[in-house]
């Protein structure tokens, strides 16, 4: 059954810094090719990540890979911080910049191009929202600034019938995107104060999360696990198998 379309494809090269949208990317048994297979470890908290939770302001630094995919090793990391400078993933000075600002110890690590452990990504392979589900929560919250990149989605999808949180009746189904690509919903997404954070200026708005709390169980948007591998783009089809 048709039930949408892939309206924007998200990746982040690094883990917690400010996405790429693509056109068409990969899709490994970890998820969308690169995603969150750079960060920064925090040497404060053994085996843990910095993240937006422990620094907001690292949801403003953009990310994208410069040059096409390989499975050999991954195009050059570009980063843009929120003051206009422009780094490669490899200059120290990023490193020294982001430690100097979040005050915490860290070390750059990144993982292979076959290989993206789910301890960077930390939940499901691939998270999703839909466009109706994000209408509905403008409504509830009653502010219009719901971000789609707030709730840190890999794919934001299309539906055809608008009907909000139509996705967490599909758990334990299968999806088909494009020709090749198969998902298979898993689970809610539970919120942290990470959707408190606007990705545009870093600013914090703690009414988001309460209202997710109170209003959806503290969920919104949808883990998949990937199940056949293959390319995807922007404006495939979306079908629910039956």
């Amino acid at each position: 059954m048709l039930i949408g379309y892939i309206k924007e494809i998200i990746r982040h090269p690094v883990k917690s810094f400010y996405g790429e949208n693509v056109q068409e990317t990969q899709v490994m048994e970890y998820g969308l090719y690169g995603d969150r297979s750079h960060a920064f470890l925090d040497k404060t908290r053994q085996g843990k990540f910095l993240t937006i939770t422990q620094f907001p302001e690292m949801a403003r630094y953009k990310a994208r890979f410069v040059g096409e995919e390989s499975q050999e090793e991954y195009p050059n990391v570009e980063v843009i911080t929120p003051q206009g400078k422009v780094f490669s993933w490899e200059n120290e000075e990023l490193t020294k910049e982001i430690e100097e600002k979040s005050t915490c110890k860290i070390s750059p690590i990144r993982f292979t191009p076959s290989h993206v452990p789910l301890g960077a990504i930390e939940e499901e392979h691939i998270q999703l929202v839909t466009d109706a589900s994000l209408n509905r929560l403008k409504e509830i919250w009653g502010k219009t600034n719901v971000e789609h990149r707030r709730f840190r989605p890999n794919l934001l999808i299309d539906l055809n019938e608008k009907i909000p949180f139509i996705e967490e009746e599909w758990f334990n189904r299968q999806i088909k995107i494009g020709n090749e690509v198969e998902i298979k919903l898993k689970r809610h997404c539970e919120r942290c104060m990470i959707i408190t954070v606007n990705p545009e200026n870093a600013e914090k708005d703690a009414t988001l999360l309460k209202t997710v709390a109170k209003e959806r169980n503290n969920h919104f948007g949808v883990y998949a696990s990937v199940t056949k591998t293959g390319r995807i783009q922007v404006g495939d089809e979306v079908l629910l198998l039956d």
